[in-house]
């Protein structure tokens, strides 16, 4: 997944003229660590949904609560950080992050509901942590190089979310996990213990996370990183009113939005996907290593991506892998077997470009509205929240295949946004 951010300007500079290779190895690992833990959603919703015999929608309320944090907490967050300064202000989104880890503990023994609240609790804490750590890769060197760091942290971000479905297969999918209909022969005594070693399987992960998230707060508090001004002392005049009267930042959050939930929705089905019979009938511990292969195919584009856009414009590369996701989701409703499963994995090889591509052109030359501009973006991923839901109903109601239909919809909207700003950096 990619690090959704709010990537407001950055005035300042380092504070101090030593090696910067310490500080961004840190910010590197914090892009690394929220990959790895938003991606490990993919594993958990069918696992929580088997435990608790879910149906589809309840069990993307997981992502409903996960990617609404980033709609409650962005605004709030841009307030702590501005009180706090930007490196207390990450130490503050680690330490919740942990907090958010920690409770999937009594999570196990409680049901679903903590489970939800622990979601909400980590994904706070994430978005924190990206709106203060995101300005420190501008700064952290050459402000002519700044882009090219960014997709360096960029690909560890998308390595954390590769390694993720992996390592949560075998950690927490490991089991033999029962049927609806075989739990149901069951004594209630034997379906009482079931859900209680299936939904303890995730304490160990998670406690190993949270006390990793604490260690990177005290290196993270003990760093001598640069301070950074804040852009926005009142330069800016108007609200977001004012920003979404430019018609592309008013597009382009319609295009994260949709994006974000398109690509947040199939790898939610992932798993349920892959295990389904008419496409390869995998056990969730197998399907969850081929999730590796989606979010793979998304750092592997990351880097095409950033020498193919050197000479293609950015719009007519966005327009080109949506097409390209489109026909890929199309085959892999109305085909079946191998050729479903690898049409759908492959997705992620064209997704990869899309998140930083739409953000890039949405914030074209709204200058001293950036900052707002980069707020209202970062409100509209909450996309990933509300589009799982929408496929979850048609998997309920029709088929899990057909379901599909809904990313299917929402990457056309980003065809029709690249195609409309194709030629956006040729203009005077």
């Amino acid at each position: 997944m990619e690090h959704y951010s709010q990537a407001a300007p950055v005035a300042g500079s380092p504070a101090h003229t030593g090696s910067n290779t310490g500080p961004l190895v840190i910010v590197t690992i914090l892009f690394f660590m929220w990959g790895l833990l938003t991606s490990l959603n993919d594993v958990l919703i069918p696992h929580l949904k088997a435990v608790y015999t879910l149906t589809y929608v309840q069990a993307m309320l997981v992502q409903f609560c996960f990617f609404g944090a980033y709609f409650i907490v962005s605004l709030p967050a841009g307030m702590l950080i501005k009180k706090l300064g930007y490196q207390n202000g990450a130490v503050a989104g680690l330490t919740i992050a942990a907090a958010g880890c920690a409770l999937f503990y009594p999570a196990a023994t409680s049901g679903y509901t903590l489970f939800l609240i622990a979601f909400f609790v980590l994904a706070g804490g994430i978005t924190i942590l990206q709106v203060a750590a995101n300005p420190y890769v501008a700064v952290l060197g050459d402000p002519r190089t700044a882009s090219s760091r960014l997709t360096l942290t960029q690909a560890f971000n998308s390595l954390g979310t590769t390694v993720a479905p992996t390592l949560g297969g075998m950690l927490i999918l490991g089991g033999v996990v029962l049927s609806a209909d075989d739990l149901a022969k069951l004594p209630a005594a034997e379906q009482a213990a079931y859900h209680a070693k299936e939904a303890a399987s995730v304490q160990g992960p998670y406690l190993a996370l949270a006390a990793a998230l604490l260690v990177l707060a005290i290196l993270f508090a003990l760093a001598r990183l640069p301070k950074i001004a804040d852009a926005e002392d009142g330069s800016a005049k108007g609200g977001f009113s004012e920003v979404l009267k430019h018609r592309h930042l008013a597009l382009g959050a319609v295009a994260i939005f949709l994006y974000v939930g398109g690509e947040v929705s199939i790898g939610s089905f992932l798993i349920n996907f892959l295990g389904d019979p008419k496409v390869a009938s995998l056990a969730a511990a197998d399907a969850a290593h081929y999730v590796s292969f989606y979010w793979g195919g998304a750092m592997i584009g990351r880097f095409i991506g950033f020498a193919v856009m050197r000479t293609i414009s950015p719009g007519k590369a966005l327009a080109f892998n949506a097409a390209a996701v489109i026909a890929l989701v199309l085959l892999a409703i109305f085909s079946g077997g191998t050729l479903a499963m690898w049409a759908i994995l492959a997705v992620g090889l064209f997704n990869s470009i899309m998140f930083p591509t739409i953000f890039s052109m949405a914030l074209n030359k709204l200058g001293p509205l950036t900052g707002q501009g980069s707020g209202v973006l970062c409100m509209a991923i909450v996309g990933g929240a509300l589009v799982p839901f929408a496929q979850g109903l048609l998997a309920d109601n029709i088929s899990l295949q057909l379901s599909f239909l809904v990313p299917a919809a929402c990457y056309t909207f980003i065809l029709y946004f690249g195609l409309k700003y194709a030629n956006m950096y040729n203009e005077k």
